[in-house]
Order: structure tokens, then C-alpha cells, then sequence
């Protein structure tokens, strides 16, 4: 009778290759040209001031968001923001930077999703891009769309 052998999980190996993985991340294409952006942010002086005005806009909108619409200011701020956000997405350094960022998260996200299905498919993986919720993946209430920001996580 042949008997099946069965391999004991040694934890240590887990280990040894996650580290691996996670080496080859850091020396990854997608990893480079996020750091190589963001310098490129962190550097530009349009950037620098747009992203300052954007954080003392952003004070201003925590501090009308405690009260809600009840506040007088709440719709002028709001509205602010959005413009500021949208000036910003149109600076060529910024763009540039949250795309390295987006192709980065995609490549982390594809990574662990091998890894969880590996050991099951209803492992959840969370994810910052909300149409993977949409894709099935998340709480299935729709959430905050934002694939893990509620303590929801998408697949």
C-alpha cells in the first residue's frame, strides 16, 4: 500500500518567500517608476505649492464635514475642494505620479490574489480600486468604494 507523504508547513520557508517576493517587488518596474515619480512630484514647484493650497483646503473641509450640510460653509467648501482636485489631476507631475501609484497597487493586488487563491478562492484581498469590488469581490453593499477603506476588501 503506498502511503501519501504528507509536507509539514515550516513556517520559516513561508517566511524565506514571502521576503523573496516581496524583494522582487522592491526591485519591480512598477516599484522604480513610483519612486522615480514621486520625486518627480516632490520636485516640482507647481506641484509643491497646488498640493499645499489642496491640504489647507482640506482642513477647512474636515472641519465644515463634522457638522455636515448643516454647516453655512459646507457647499462652498465641498465645492472647492473638487475644483483644487481637479486642478491638481491636471498638473503633468502629479498625473504621472498617480499612475505609477495605480500600476503599483495593480501589481501588488495581482500578486496577492495568486497567493489567495492559491489557498482558496474566498479568501478576500483588499484592493484600492473599487471596481474590483464591483467585480464581486468586496462586502456586496456597495460599500465605501474604496475596496478596503470600510473594512470591506475586495477580491
Amino acid at each position: 500500500m503506498a502511503s501519501k507523504s504528507i509536507k509539514v508547513l515550516d513556517w520559516n520557508d513561508v517566511l524565506e518567500r514571502a521576503y523573496g517576493i516581496g524583494e522582487q517587488l522592491t526591485h519591480s518596474q512598477e516599484m522604480r517608476r513610483y519612486k522615480e515619480m514621486r520625486q518627480e512630484m516632490e520636485t516640482d514647484r507647481e506641484a509643491a505649492v497646488l498640493i499645499e493650497s489642496f491640504n489647507r483646503l482640506k482642513e477647512a473641509h474636515e472641519e465644515v464635514e463634522r457638522f455636515g450640510t448643516y454647516h453655512p460653509d459646507y457647499h462652498t467648501v465641498t465645492r472647492r475642494v473638487r475644483e483644487k482636485k481637479r486642478e491638481l489631476d491636471k498638473v503633468p507631475s502629479i498625473a504621472a505620479f498617480k499612475q505609477a501609484e495605480n500600476d503599483l497597487d495593480e501589481l501588488l493586488y495581482r500578486v496577492s490574489r495568486v497567493i489567495a487563491d492559491a489557498v482558496s478562492e474566498q479568501i478576500k484581498v483588499p484592493s484600492n480600486n473599487p471596481l474590483y469590488e464591483l467585480a464581486g469581490g468586496g462586502c456586496g453593499s456597495g460599500g465605501c468604494g474604496t475596496g478596503g477603506g470600510c473594512g470591506c476588501s475586495a477580491r
